[in-house]
């Protein structure tokens, strides 16, 4: 069996290829789904995740977390994502649904009775990760590692130094960095290199399977999104790095820092402040994504969407 995971996820585009991926490849053992709000609501999340897993023919359990973060109120980011937060392709009615156990619940139960330590693979903000080491502290040490998307080394996307992730919870990624966990961070500064240019758009187009002309809808609608709200020539692929991570650690070079979230700060909010020279005198906290093999990547990623058939 490959590497036990449970994915918390706020779907989201790049959140809906990270599902196929973890589903899909034999060097991970997908043992649950869980929704967060983020890119979109609670509600329209979690309905994504059963779309995806629906088309895909993706059977796992999928548990609702929460629909706001641990302060403050929730903002979505609409204008990348869409007003069903999977904007572009026709979604058929999902077949599968959620299990009646709450994300934190259901996380706990799977750490707790999984015979190996898990991984954490959290591609929203942190909320159901922050809420469940608050309150079941004894899961602590089940789980094998935390490797998140989310913060940036250097400038944000939201904020001038906050990435969406922890800006939409910086208190519970304050917890998740100072938790003591083996914690990998892929943030905006590693992400931005993962361009879904429109060669793999091509790539993906030649599969001529629904679950990548799927995918190419997805993608297609991303593009314009993010060309018409960031200027970006091609839309980043930012969630599916953090599996790429867990499946093959050279794809994403990493180097230790210590991380630290701000939570307070008028026009710093939500930024991961990344002490690389050691300025604070604080050992490092997290492996810190810093350069992807690009190439690798997308063709891990074009293999998962073919292995479906």
């Amino acid at each position: 069996m490959g590497t036990p995971i449970i994915l918390d996820c706020d779907p989201g585009h790049d959140d809906a290829i990270a599902i196929l991926l973890a589903a899909s490849h034999p060097s991970i053992d997908l043992l649950a789904l869980t929704t967060v709000a983020g890119n979109q609501t609670l509600e329209k999340c979690t309905l994504n995740a059963r779309r995806v897993c629906t088309v895909a023919g993706i059977s796992v359990p999928i548990a609702v977390g929460a629909s706001g973060p641990l302060s403050g109120e929730l903002h979505v980011a609409a204008e990348i994502h869409g007003e069903s937060g999977l904007d572009g392709p026709s979604w058929p009615a999902p077949s599968v649904d959620v299990v009646s156990e709450p994300a934190v619940e259901l996380m706990r139960r799977v750490l707790l009775s999984h015979p190996a330590p898990v991984t954490l693979v959290p591609t929203g903000p942190l909320t159901n990760v922050a809420a469940l080491l608050t309150t079941y502290p004894e899961v602590l040490p089940r789980i094998g590692e935390i490797v998140l998307m989310g913060g940036s080394t250097g400038r944000g996307n939201v904020r001038p130094y906050a990435e969406f992730n922890s800006w939409v919870d910086p208190e519970a990624a304050a917890i998740v960095f100072a938790s003591g966990l083996p914690v990998t961070m892929v943030g905006l500064n590693t992400s931005h290199q993962a361009l879904v240019t429109p060669e793999v758009v091509a790539r993906l187009e030649a599969l001529g399977t629904p679950v990548a002309s799927m995918c190419v809808e997805l993608m297609t609608f991303f593009a314009s999104a993010y060309s018409a709200v960031e200027g970006f020539p091609a839309p980043p692929l930012h969630d599916p790095i953090t599996l790429a991570r867990v499946i093959s650690p050279a794809l994403v070079r990493c180097v230790p820092a210590y991380v630290s979230v701000e939570t307070a700060g008028e026009f710093t909010r939500g930024a991961t402040v990344v002490d690389f020279g050691n300025r604070t005198g604080l050992e490092p906290n997290a492996q810190v994504a810093m350069e992807l093999d690009v190439e690798g990547f997308f063709d891990l990623i074009v293999e998962s969407v073919a292995s479906y058939g």
